[in-house]
């Protein structure tokens, strides 16, 4: 294309916007446990405020500082909240001078320390399965995994797994691999999955 000076153009920038707005609004309901005590309070007419922290001083990791990461880190910045990003294309100078106000760390120590992990990295042969079973059995006790980048990227075998020796986590998922899940795959019927049809890009009037 280029040696034929064919022009060719994205719509990335502007599909990465309702990916933003989407993972923002499931990273303050994480924060909550809007998801998980709904579901128990729907089963057992219980309520529950169990495991709730709340935005206020919680820390959430952003895996990935590509366009949707970059957006969702600025967004994140008119809440209270400690956000530390994974990339390793970036340097806390290259971070600093985009504004993101990020504290860039290891995938371990991101899993570690977070309350919620928003997942925005590409499906490439070299991210395929870069999310283990290890680093999500890592995570704090109720934190949420969120999912709106790739269902390739995460070693889904290794997720439900930990998923199901680990109550207290929750999963939400847009992505899968394969995309929709095969039948009979456990994440249609864990009750700590919540799976929505890859509904986060852009969409009727956000095309």
């Amino acid at each position: 294309f280029w040696e034929r000076k064919i022009t060719i153009t994205s719509s990335y920038a502007a599909n990465a916007v309702p990916v933003a707005e989407f993972a923002e609004a499931q990273i303050i309901l994480a924060l909550k446990r809007a998801w998980s005590l709904a579901a128990a309070f729907r089963a057992t007419g219980r309520q529950s405020h169990e495991g709730i922290a709340g935005a206020y001083g919680s820390t959430v990791g952003l895996v990935s500082l590509g366009m949707i990461g970059q957006l969702l880190a600025r967004r994140l910045q008119s809440h209270d909240l400690r956000v530390l990003a994974y990339d390793p294309f970036f340097t806390p100078a290259q971070a600093d001078a985009l504004g993101l106000q990020v504290r860039l760390c290891s995938l371990e120590q991101l899993f570690a320390e977070s309350g919620v992990v928003s997942l925005h990295t590409p499906s490439l042969p070299s991210t395929r399965g870069l999310i283990t079973g290890q680093l999500l059995a890592s995570l704090k006790p109720h934190a949420t995994f969120i999912n709106t980048s790739r269902g390739a990227v995460v070693d889904e075998s290794g997720l439900i797994e930990v998923l199901q020796q680990r109550p207290d986590l929750m999963a939400l998922l847009d992505v899968t691999d394969p995309e929709p899940p095969v039948s009979g795959s456990p994440l249609y019927t864990l009750p700590n999955v919540f799976l929505t049809p890859h509904i986060a890009g852009s969409l009727a009037g956000e095309c």
